[in-house]
């Protein structure tokens, strides 16, 4: 008897594609939000994909992320930036967002995995008080 398939949250979702549209939901909002936009370089293009590339492979998705930019490091990559609470805020306001306008909604209880590694991811990246 064989172990059943195990499906990944990156291929329930939808694969690349839906990371893809969330990233570029988030982005469209950090583009024109005073406290965030100081932070990101004037093109957001490889913004967009870096973390696109990163949330598929982190939930379960192909390693291209890694394969290209090495381990994520994710608290070193942030250090160069001022990030308080107040940048954090917005930019979970922002992900969350992003996260509640998909155009098919997820199943709660997927939609409460993304939003408590969204939580948690940008509350580690604090690096200011």
């Amino acid at each position: 008897m064989s172990e059943p398939e195990q499906i990944t949250v990156h291929d329930f979702v939808g694969g690349m594609a839906w990371f893809e549209a969330l990233v570029d939901r988030f982005y469209d909002r950090v583009e024109v939000d005073p406290v965030l936009r100081p932070l990101y370089p004037e093109d957001l293009t490889d913004s967009r994909t870096h973390t696109a590339l990163f949330l598929a492979q982190f939930w379960g998705g192909p390693t291209t992320y890694s394969d290209q930019r090495g381990h994520p490091r994710l608290r070193m990559r942030h250090l160069p930036f001022a990030i308080g609470q107040r940048e954090r805020d917005a930019w979970l306001g922002h992900m969350l967002a992003a996260l509640d306008a998909a155009p098919v909604p997820l199943p709660a209880e997927v939609s409460a995995l993304f939003v408590e590694y969204f939580e948690r991811a940008s509350t580690a990246m604090i690096n200011q008080p």
